[in-house]
């Protein structure tokens, strides 16, 4: 179980990387291919789940109504600000910046959540965020990478903090749902998608973003998580941007001997983050435990 459980992971961070060289390649813009992901993802995922016997419970969702919707409009905003991001700078670049996320998750948790810092994990945040410097300065493409990373901190945060007794199957479908229905009246207004004439290869990458890169994606990340230890799935997840990294270089050319410096530094702050960043509270909590136990 617990090896089937790792490949699966596996496969969905493989998949997860991907979704650049997908994207780039798409001649649409990138709110309409932001839409056309979450929307395709959703069914997929709501199909599955009629298959599979686990119909979404409309209780559960009615109570975590409004989270649902916020967070939704913060993933499908976030897609947008990445996508943007590929133009301005490469596929690696933007998917690595893109995973200063985490940076963002500690320092809103510590303002929001009370979540204690340790300095090990501050140094580390830092040393990430210079690396994010190394890879692309503060270009265009590094803010609007910068801003989808704020966003999705920020669906972190309204996960743990606000969502509450509903199954991640359940809040996956929903949150992909309200990210199509947030971007829905901004593409609209701001474009004419019927004159679009997509070609067959252009229609099969939308359909493959939506149900291969969101829906299969994420149903394969979700069947794994509930097998394997959370540290194990964070390590895991620096797959996606490892793999970004390797195909922005055979495709795109753009990797450079700072690029490879950065994105080292990137992974390895992020990896030893998980690993140690919480080593000084864990061992407080030993000896308050010590305390304990002699009084």
């Amino acid at each position: 179980m617990k090896r089937k459980s790792y490949i699966s992971l596996c496969l969905s961070m493989i998949i997860f990387g991907t979704i650049g060289i997908f994207v780039v390649n798409i001649p649409a813009s990138r709110p309409f291919v932001a839409l056309v992901r979450g929307s395709v993802g959703a069914l997929f995922l709501f199909v599955a789940a009629l298959v599979t016997g686990k119909r979404p419970s409309l209780v559960d969702i009615k109570r975590n109504l409004l989270p649902l919707l916020v967070s939704g409009a913060f993933i499908g905003f976030n897609w947008i600000l990445l996508f943007e991001s590929y133009k301005y700078a490469s596929v690696a670049a933007s998917t690595l910046i893109y995973y200063l996320s985490p940076v963002f998750v500690i320092i809103l948790a510590a303002i929001f959540l009370g979540e204690k810092i340790t300095l090990l994990r501050a140094l580390l945040a830092l040393t990430a965020v210079f690396g994010m410097v190394l890879i692309s300065g503060t270009g265009s493409g590094s803010l609007l990478a910068l801003g989808a990373a704020l966003l999705y901190a920020l669906v972190v945060l309204i996960n743990k903090r606000f969502i509450r007794d509903i199954s991640s199957l359940d809040t996956t479908i929903m949150q992909l749902g309200f990210a199509s229905l947030s971007i829905l009246p901004y593409v609209l207004l701001t474009e004419n998608v019927f004159s679009y004439r997509f070609t067959l290869t252009d229609g099969l990458l939308l359909v493959l973003l939506g149900a291969v890169h969101t829906g299969l994606a994420y149903l394969l990340y979700f069947t794994a998580v509930k097998g394997l230890k959370g540290q194990t799935v964070a390590i895991v997840s620096y797959l996606d941007p490892t793999v970004a990294v390797i195909l922005s270089f055979i495709i795109e050319k753009s990797f450079t001997p700072t690029v490879l410096v950065g994105a080292i530094i990137i992974i390895a702050s992020a990896i030893l983050s998980e690993l140690y960043g919480d080593k000084k509270i864990n061992a407080n909590k030993k000896q308050s435990k010590n305390k304990n136990a002699e009084s």
